[in-house]
């Protein structure tokens, strides 16, 4: 194994974790121990700051789209109804890390149950890919909408969209179900330490002392199953889209229409590059600090439910001025 700055850390956690007990049996470890943010301990009070105000961000922002487009009825399709689906999504995989984080950075409270470990793991990595199942769902819509846009209302019908949003939630919740069955039954003999904020699947899965290569094969699997799939419908959407933009007369109406796509471009991008830049950075990263790749994992969790309402808040005309209708009249 590499060494790393925070093996005193490491060190300090191993002897405590054998101190209860000359013969600790990793093979059923009952608990894990999260390190945090190894190297910035003594910085986690102030980390949690604003991973707290994105936190709060987000939950304001998503309680705000879904009040808005459940009150006014002219949003009332299948656009916002798939981006509903997206903020309650986005918020899964923060609401599972955040509490224990905090009590990591404000009480040093490290131990997580093995179970609860491994409901913490499942619940990020699927909500993560019906995350990316929605994004396409919406990149559809849109391509329904600028190249057929007299068949829009008869194609993605409420009970299409409902059938579209289960279909990706069965998605996520069959692809990942391997992932939490695969972690129980290896044997763990060398530590129960994850210097990590949150079980992440990597780090929990390097801790076992087994042949874990059909762990390793499945997960490859899954993120070219779900990644490259996903990405490839979007562009495949977007070329279309593209190209029926182009056929139009006038300069004023192609902006028009690719301004219609322009939300969901930049929340494409708000979901999709954290989590590239942290798939880089740990596969290629390893001269880079741990704990930035430590810091890099809580961005792909917390940026995302942040930004999405705020793109949508403030480039979708309707939900914007719906906004300043609730706060004038608040004022008033």
């Amino acid at each position: 194994m590499q060494e790393t700055p925070f093996c005193l850390s490491v060190g300090h956690f191993l002897s405590y974790s054998m101190s209860d007990s000359n013969s600790t049996d990793f093979n059923n470890p009952s608990t894990f121990i999260l390190l945090g943010i190894p190297g910035l301990e003594a910085a986690h009070v102030w980390i949690s700051i604003p991973f707290c105000a994105m936190y709060a961000i987000a939950i304001l922002g998503s309680f705000a789209i879904l009040f808005i487009v459940k009150r006014e009825p002219s949003l009332h399709g299948p656009l916002y109804y798939f981006l509903c689906m997206l903020v309650i999504t986005d918020l899964v995989p923060s609401t599972a890390v955040l509490p224990k984080m905090l009590s990591i950075f404000w009480f040093n409270s490290r131990e997580i149950n093995f179970s609860a470990c491994l409901t913490q793991m499942y619940f990020i990595l699927s909500f993560s890919v019906i995350q990316s199942g929605i994004l396409v769902a919406m990149a559809f819509d849109r391509y329904v909408a600028i190249c057929d846009p007299l068949r829009h209302s008869t194609t993605l019908t409420n009970p299409v969209v409902a059938k579209i949003g289960l279909a990706m939630v069965l998605r996520g919740i069959m692809l990942i179900l391997p992932y939490p069955f695969l972690v129980r039954k290896w044997p763990y003999c060398r530590t129960n330490i994850i210097p990590y904020t949150f079980c992440k699947h990597i780090a929990v899965v390097k801790l076992a002392c087994a042949d874990i290569r059909i762990s390793s094969y499945y997960s490859l699997s899954v993120a070219f199953l779900v990644t490259g799939v996903d990405v490839f419908c979007i562009a495949v959407s977007y070329i279309q889209i593209l190209r029926a933009i182009f056929s139009l007369p006038t300069k004023d109406a192609r902006l028009k229409t690719f301004g219609t796509c322009s939300s969901h471009l930049c929340v494409i991008l708000a979901c999709y590059t954290p989590h590239l830049f942290s798939a880089l950075t740990q596969r290629f990263g390893h001269n880079v600090a741990l704990h930035f790749h430590v810091l890099m994992s809580n961005m792909y969790l917390l940026v995302p439910p942040m930004l999405n309402p705020i793109i949508y808040g403030v480039r979708t005309q309707q939900i914007r001025d719906r906004l300043l209708q609730l706060f004038t009249q608040k004022g008033t």
